[in-house]
């Protein structure tokens, strides 16, 4: 068994893009794409993702043939605990990765891919300066407030308020201060902890929908914020913690849509306005309100999301006969 990538990242957040050693995936939908990978091919996930190749905050993505119209190139997202629905982070990387490949063809000053999600169809707009890809923004699905001003008797914490929204993929939102929390002053340790714990509470007592499918209705995680949602030119700061407790060091492209959803909803950021966000680890992604939309019954955004990734690396792994261990483990 050979498995080559290119290893990639936005914002600090890792990206390991397949490049080779993977079985060819059955057609169908994006979505019976990601439910034969998780139900057959499992095993190459944890390869990929687990130690000693990868670690516990590892995040990948697979490329499948496009199905829906006008698709340049579909990704699946992969990650600590299964696979998800949208990644904005690993988004911005493979607009550039597509240009950098000629997966599309480059034109200057932008070029346009179009990319098959497991939430829908995401275009992105590649900055292009004599042939080579720069920085990257990508059009959000349909994104919305699910609930809001919600309050809940968290065990350890307290009563704490929260928020529910999509951004192609579900997430609690909520002011860390409520937590006794303080960006700069607090371990990362107890942000995952606070944060897994509304999670995990939510999961248990909250059920979501979605109007397109039933397999996008799931809890991804919690992004403790600030508290700073009104509109101001100082960025905001997050982290988001998602899937098995896994951080992500990027300002999480998904999350800031949820977060500009439930911002435009509550009236705290008009159409057009650019705000920054700021990860756990200093890095920013913008992000903007393009225009209204609706999912279903309910009210919708489109979101505008940028920021820049950068290579970091290519590898071939391998997996000999009798190394149980080289079929990957996590400590954490």
């Amino acid at each position: 068994m050979t498995l080559t990538v290119v290893d990639m990242h936005t914002g600090g957040e890792p990206l390991r893009i397949v490049t080779g050693g993977y079985p060819d995936i059955p057609k169908g939908t994006i979505l019976e794409k990601r439910a034969y990978v998780r139900d057959h091919l499992d095993h190459l996930r944890k390869i990929l993702m687990f130690e000693p190749r990868g670690h516990y905050d590892m995040y990948g993505a697979l490329l499948v043939e496009p199905d829906l119209p006008g698709a340049d190139l579909a990704v699946l997202f992969m990650h600590n605990e299964g696979y998800s629905t949208m990644c904005g982070h690993a988004i911005v990387a493979l607009g550039r990765y597509a240009v950098d490949e000629r997966l599309v063809a480059p034109r200057e000053p932008l070029t346009t891919v179009n990319i098959e999600a497991p939430c829908g169809l995401i275009s992105t707009a590649v900055e292009v300066r004599d042939g080579k890809a720069g920085a990257v923004s990508f059009e959000s699905v349909p994104a919305f407030l699910f609930v809001g001003d919600q309050r809940i008797q968290l065990p350890g914490y307290g009563p704490v308020g929260f928020d529910i929204a999509y951004g192609g993929a579900f997430y609690a939102l909520a002011d860390c201060r409520q937590f006794g929390l303080e960006f700069g002053r607090n371990r990362v340790r107890d942000f995952v902890d606070a944060a897994t714990a509304l999670t995990d509470k939510l999961k248990a007592e909250l059920p979501l929908s979605h109007p397109d499918h039933a397999d996008l209705a799931f809890l991804y995680g919690t992004i403790l914020t600030d508290g700073q949602d009104a509109f101001s030119d100082t960025p905001t700061k997050n982290i988001c913690v998602f899937a098995e407790a896994e951080v992500d060091r990027s300002p999480t492209g998904s999350g800031v849509t949820a977060r500009l959803a439930a911002m435009h909803a509550k009236g705290q950021i008009e159409i057009g306005r650019a705000r920054l966000f700021e990860s756990i680890a200093g890095s920013r992604f913008s992000g903007a309100v393009v225009r209204t939309a609706t999912a279903g019954p309910h009210d919708a955004i489109i979101a505008r999301v940028g920021g820049r990734a950068y290579y970091s690396g290519r590898a071939e792994f391998i997996v000999e006969d009798d190394d149980e261990l080289g079929r990957g483990f996590l400590l954490r």
